[in-house]
């Protein structure tokens, strides 16, 4: 019996500090810490416990100017334990703000995730989504633009939602709501590099919470890019429904 070919989505390679993502590389696994960033102690000890558990890339929430003073001294203390895992700073409505304020922990990262939902995104050069991107350039820091189903643009959603209403055969619901989730992550994907971010500093991600809209997504989004791409499931469930949701998520061989 012959072995079945593995074929994977040819995408572009960034590099996130040390690690790789997309291009042919290795899949990596990154998790989140759950404590809170401005406590260093208690986040540094969990960054370094996800480490050692195997996680390749950790991001950590920053929400707040005592969590964003905290990353620099979290990563020097990861240094001296001799932990490089990269970290990635998980930012939301005051993220341009925050980058803006504390330059070191804007250094520090070794890549941002912004969620356009939650930033804004319009077109004036001083709208949070400009000032974060243009962070990301100065730093040399690549982007995770992070879409989430539970965030999506409503405007987008409308107006989508509109257009399929006067179709000759109207598309499912649920089929236009992903087609609008792949639609705003090109969309801010193309804007950013408008900003001047670089293609492969850009990792797109559509976060939904049934696995079998994951799947559809994600074999929808290769076709109309070649960006890296970050897959996993938002709110996928506590314990054993998490792990079974986001196993079998994860396990899907082809896209």
């Amino acid at each position: 019996m012959s072995e079945a070919v593995i074929r994977r989505h040819l995408s572009q390679r960034v590099a996130v500090g040390k690690v790789m993502l997309g291009g042919g590389a290795p899949i990596v696994v990154q998790s989140m810490t759950n404590t809170d960033t401005a406590d260093v102690e208690a986040t540094t000890r969990q960054v370094y416990e996800l480490a050692e558990a195997g996680s390749e890339l950790v991001r950590i929430t920053v929400n707040t100017p005592e969590a964003a003073t905290a990353v620099a001294q979290i990563r020097s203390r990861l240094d001296r334990l001799g932990c490089d895992v990269p970290l990635v700073g998980d930012f939301h409505y005051n993220g341009h703000r925050l980058l803006t304020e504390f330059p070191d922990c804007a250094q520090v990262l070794a890549k941002y995730r912004i969620n356009p939902g939650n930033v804004g995104r319009n077109r004036e050069e001083d709208d949070p989504f400009s000032i974060m991107i243009a962070t990301a350039v100065r730093y040399g820091k690549p982007v995770r633009i992070g879409v989430n189903w539970g965030s999506l643009d409503q405007n987008l959603v409308v107006r989508m939602m509109d257009e399929n209403s006067r179709q000759a055969e109207p598309k499912d619901v649920r089929e236009v709501t992903r087609a609008a989730l792949i639609a705003s992550a090109l969309q801010s994907a193309q804007r950013a590099e408008q900003l001047g971010l670089a293609h492969d500093r850009i990792v797109l991600s559509c976060k939904v919470s049934e696995v079998q809209d994951l799947i559809a997504v994600y074999r929808a989004l290769v076709q109309q890019c070649d960006y890296a791409l970050h897959l996993g499931l938002t709110e996928a469930g506590m314990g054993s429904k998490g792990i079974v949701a986001s196993t079998a998520a994860l396990a899907v061989r082809r896209w």
